[in-house]
């Protein structure tokens, strides 16, 4: 184990998980939420690290906001008010609201459940621990040499092709101290092509722009509220009253592409400055969403789309110049290949937690909630509630 905790601050965290906890603070302060740990690859964990595991969440009831930490969000992002930022002062993370097991095999299941606004800071700490003490409980070590050559290589490759590029490598970093190293390395060789990055910590640390966008879990709560027909407009109409413009970037896939592109009205078209790919064929999706916008009679040449799904440089160079000649800027939200690409046959975790379950209130009945995607085979949730979300949507696999 190592020495001192590995979430070491309440900002050590995504942007969205702030901007999500105050939107379900305002609108839905009542509601209650389940998330479940997924790993895609079916790993098998050494034995004992289940409590290993409980040992780190634990340590995050120890975690404070300092003044320091408040008045950055008081600074970098005020569409968050004050007295949320009050509230933040006074959280502290419940280690009873999770619970964690290991079957026989080896297999982990983590879940988290509580009131929503509070619950939802559970993820990304969960699948950051998972996946440091993962290396750590197997005696993996990056190979610092590669991580340093390739992280400058890849820095002066966005640099030179003038990409913008936020790293978003929070859940599935090899661990804090790489995701820190790597962040400076690409705010000194990269330049302006470093948009920021989506961490708190490490943007107030080396002093870059905090970015993110809103996550598929804003999208599955409302599903479980309003139906699925309506579950998207009903997530972008409550993040407009919220944020007012700004966060203006939306998540297209949580019920896939096709069935968002329906919904996406022309007040949304108009309020939103971009539009978020996280899933299926990105050049099939540049077209569609210029199709769109054009039939809503909005240019494209003045909106954004941000790619974020599993890439690397050299994939986010072809889709740049993709985006380029059909007319629309695109930005890139990468994170494994830039947080986790550490040399010595290193394999990447391929874990998400997800939002499983809501309800609106405590005396309500809880509602399932699922993820589609526009990926076949990635959908994620109940088998049958997923079959009832399909047949809803009219999405035939």
């Amino acid at each position: 184990m190592t020495s001192q905790p590995i979430i070491r601050s309440l900002l050590d965290t995504d942007l969205y998980k702030f901007t999500t906890s105050y939107a379900y603070s305002k609108l839905f302060p009542r509601a209650y939420g389940r998330f479940e740990f997924v790993d895609r690859d079916n790993v098998c964990y050494p034995e004992g690290f289940a409590v290993k595991l409980r040992e780190e969440f634990d340590k995050m009831a120890l975690l404070r906001l300092t003044e320091d930490e408040a008045a950055f969000l008081e600074k970098e992002c005020p569409y968050l008010p004050p007295p949320f930022i009050d509230f933040m002062r006074g959280y502290r993370f419940n280690p009873s609201e999770v619970e964690v097991s290991q079957d026989a095999e080896g297999h982990l299941s983590i879940s988290a459940e509580g009131l929503l606004y509070r619950v939802t800071f559970w993820e990304t700490p969960i699948l950051a621990i998972v996946s440091e003490l993962y290396y750590e409980t197997t005696g993996q070590k990056p190979d610092l040499d590669f991580m340093r050559n390739h992280a400058i290589e890849k820095a002066r490759e966005m640099k030179a092709h003038n990409l913008q590029v936020s790293m978003f490598g929070m859940r599935r970093r090899f661990s804090f101290d790489v995701e820190d190293e790597i962040t400076g390395l690409l705010k000194e060789y990269a330049g302006d092509s470093l948009y920021g990055t989506s961490n708190l910590y490490l943007a107030k640390k080396h002093g870059i722009r905090v970015s993110g966008t809103h996550p598929h879990e804003w999208v599955q709560f409302h599903a479980a509220v309003y139906g699925y027909k309506m579950a998207n407009y009903m997530s972008m109409e409550d993040w407009i009253d919220v944020y007012d413009g700004d966060l203006g970037t939306v998540l297209t896939d949580t019920y896939t592409t096709e069935v968002f592109l329906r919904n996406f009205s022309k007040k949304h078209a108009s309020l939103f400055t971009s539009v978020r790919h996280d899933s299926g064929d990105p050049f099939a999706f540049t077209d569609k969403v210029i199709a769109r916008y054009r039939e809503l009679k909005i240019k494209p040449e003045n909106k954004y789309i941000v790619f974020s799904d599993g890439l690397d440089i050299p994939r986010a160079i072809e889709i740049d110049e993709y985006a380029e000649k059909k007319g629309i800027k695109a930005t890139f939200g990468v994170g494994t290949n830039l947080s986790n690409d550490v040399g010595n046959d290193t394999v990447p975790r391929n874990i998400v937690m997800k939002l499983f379950a809501c309800r609106i209130s405590k005396s309500q009945p809880w509602q399932k909630c699922v993820k589609l995607s526009d990926v076949q085979g990635k959908h994620t949730g109940d088998p049958d509630e997923i079959r009832l979300a399909m047949l809803s949507l009219g999405i035939r696999e």
